[in-house]
């Protein structure tokens, strides 16, 4: 019988390899530019060509390669930064020359010239699908061009699973903003088809925010740093009132490497808690540094999932970083631990002491006593502070009638008494009417007999009607969301979508990627109800917007449903029209997730629920409705 393992071709092992190193040409992009900073380049320009498909070049005037070098690189496990197998646990570096270069070089035609400072002529090597075509001396300038030609030219099944031009070119600036981000101290510049799409001067770190995102960051950059022995955390964080609806620029870098941390992520979070809206995302450009033997980079092929040998500790570092930042900056409550606030030595002793907030007296002094005492004298106030403070009391004229005629009524309206009057300090919480209580206490309560009286709203969230066997509960904004999706598919399938005229035009400035995005799905979008046009290289001008929109501006609602559809796209992989109603569909779901409806309102939501498709669940698969039954209500009450 015939042996029938072989070893395979370095042609197609390169192929293969390059499966898991080149995915996308932003990866090409990726590899390349990390090149480029390993060879200490000052300045990086990148040049693409139908969204990498054609053409991605990067030039750099770096150190450039010898002869020998400059062919070495496209050899398989070929490097210049590994020696042994320590060394794995100790790179500092990006990507270097020879990691990549064999893997992109057999699905791609390549051309480098490259030349070091210290020769006078330069070197050309052109290979084609792993093949030495051309190798030459020539002149050139120094340090390295690299061109990558016809991506899968070779491999026509890879090609046809590439996406359209603006999704390439999105991944292709993500990346490029990833590396500009993390080396400030490099001049960058992006061209895509001989249009310049950014031109970054070398500087600090907050002017590459501002040059990579807008002039708006300027304002709500709060800088973050923390050092111990361990880890050293450094960057910027948004102001907590900048925060978006959206998740937005959020980058982590350990090391200088870009990396994906969920577990980081809620740090962050963690440390905004309660100082923005729920349901907001800050910005932040957070880098860790830590020695390397306690990170594994090797978890993803990408490099940009990795483990840490402590995560408890690297979160609680970043998290108090954060704090740390909010509070230095007024963004939060901080305690001053330089200020003496214990004066129990003093004056009184702990036990009868009051504390700093209370203005309660001591029960066996007076009040002269108390003041006489105090160590801090109140001073008397000027004349302008005496006057001041009766144009104060004047607001307040009249209140002592309303409150005796207030409690006055709620003891006469009370049917039943169950404390007696020395129960009710003077001190009782009171409440002051409005006339706007009046109107809602002038609306007549439903009896049993109204037809609407089984279907009502509580908490402006929730909805319960009465069914034959028992209770119905409806969570309104799912409910409105499975609605409203259903309308959106429709709109998307039949190019119906209803539009709502803008009085005035609104312009809308949106990151390059995003523009490139909604360049892409500009058609559809134009179903969904959106009247705009493309005005610039980054801009659009809106004059309309869906009917059934939510109730924000132009700006936040379409970065709002780009973001939505760039999370759907990426977890769960569904097609345009199914992505883009489902992105509209959780927007404007969140318009109705806490508005009062009318009766009438209430009794169209739950027919139209029961006409969907699907009325139990929302088109992210949340419950929309629950029946309780009148056994499982009788249940709650027995013992």
């Amino acid at each position: 019988m015939l042996d029938i393992i072989q070893l395979l071709p370095d042609s197609i092992a390169n192929q293969i390899a390059a499966g898991e190193v080149v995915q996308r040409p932003s990866s090409v992009v990726k590899e390349l530019l990390e090149n480029s900073i390993d060879a200490e380049a000052t300045q990086v320009q990148l040049i693409v060509r139908e969204a990498g498909k054609t053409l991605i070049q990067v030039i750099d005037n770096g150190k450039g390669m010898s002869e020998t070098d400059a062919r070495m690189c496209f050899e398989r496990h070929a490097t210049s930064k590994i020696r042994t197998s320590d060394d794995l646990f100790k790179i500092r570096t990006m990507g270097f020359r020879g990691e990549a270069m064999a893997s992109i070089a057999a699905v791609s035609q390549v051309e480098l010239k490259t030349r070091r400072n210290t020769e006078e002529l330069g070197t050309m090597v052109r290979i084609e699908a792993s093949e030495l075509k051309a190798q030459e001396a020539i002149s050139t300038p120094e340090g390295t061009n690299l061109l990558v030609k016809n991506l899968f030219y070779n491999v026509p099944a890879r090609r046809n699973f590439l996406k359209s031009n603006p999704v390439e070119m999105r991944h292709i600036i993500d990346e490029f903003q990833r590396v500009a981000l993390a080396n400030p101290d490099i001049a960058f510049s992006l061209y895509h088809n001989d249009a310049e799409i950014y031109n970054l001067p070398s500087g600090k770190l907050s002017r590459r925010i501002v040059d990579l995102f807008g002039k708006s960051y300027r304002e709500q950059l709060a800088p973050c740093e923390e050092e111990t022995s361990f880890v050293t955390v450094r960057g910027f964080v948004g102001k907590p009132q900048f925060a978006k609806k959206t998740r937005g620029e959020q980058f982590f870098f350990a090391n200088n490497r870009f990396i994906k941390n969920s577990y980081l992520n809620h740090a962050v979070m963690s440390a905004f808690e309660g100082l923005m809206p729920e349901g907001s995302h800050p910005f932040y450009v957070l880098f860790i540094e830590i020695d390397p033997v306690h990170i594994d980079i090797n978890v993803h092929p990408t490099k940009t999932e990795i483990k840490f040998d402590d995560e408890r500790t690297v979160y609680a570092i970043v998290q108090a970083a954060v704090r740390k930042s909010m509070s230095q900056h007024n963004l939060a409550p901080s305690l001053d631990f330089d200020t003496n606030i214990n004066y129990s030595n003093q004056f009184f002793s702990f036990n009868n002491a009051p504390t700093p907030t209370s203005t309660a007296v001591p029960s066996k002094m007076n009040q002269a006593d108390f003041d006489s005492e105090r160590p801090f004298a109140k001073p008397e106030m000027s004349p302008r502070e005496k006057s001041n403070l009766s144009n104060w009391n004047k607001l307040y004229e009249g209140l002592d009638n309303t409150v005796e005629s207030f409690e006055q009524k709620r003891v006469e309206q009370s049917s039943f008494n169950f404390r007696n009057e020395e129960d009710y300090p003077e001190t009782q919480p009171f409440t002051l009417k409005s006339k706007a209580n009046d109107l809602l206490e002038s609306r007549p309560l439903r009896s049993s007999q109204d037809s609407d009286a089984t279907t009502f709203q509580i908490h402006n969230r929730y909805i319960i009607s009465q069914v034959k066997s028992g209770m119905l509960l409806i969570d309104q904004r799912a409910a409105y969301e499975r609605i409203l999706y259903e309308k959106f598919v429709q709109y998307l399938q039949k190019n119906n979508g209803t539009s709502q005229q803008l009085l005035f035009p609104s312009t809308i400035k949106l990151t390059p990627a995003d523009f490139h995005l909604l360049v892409e799905i500009q058609d559809e979008v134009r179903n969904l109800g959106f009247d705009l046009s493309v005005i610039g290289h980054d801009s659009f001008i809106v004059n309309g917007i869906p009917a059934d929109s939510p109730d924000e501006n132009e700006q936040a609602l379409i970065e709002g449903l780009l973001e939505q559809f760039k999370r759907n796209e990426s977890e769960l992989h569904l097609d345009r029209v199914e992505n883009l109603a489902r992105s509209m569909a959780k927007r404007s779901a969140g318009r109705f997730g806490m508005s009062r409806l009318s009766n009438q309102e209430m009794n169209t939501l739950v027919e139209q629920l029961f006409a969907s498709s699907n009325p139990s669940y929302s088109p992210s698969g949340e419950l929309t409705m629950k029946i309780l039954g009148l056994a499982e209500i009788a249940n709650i009450f027995q013992k």
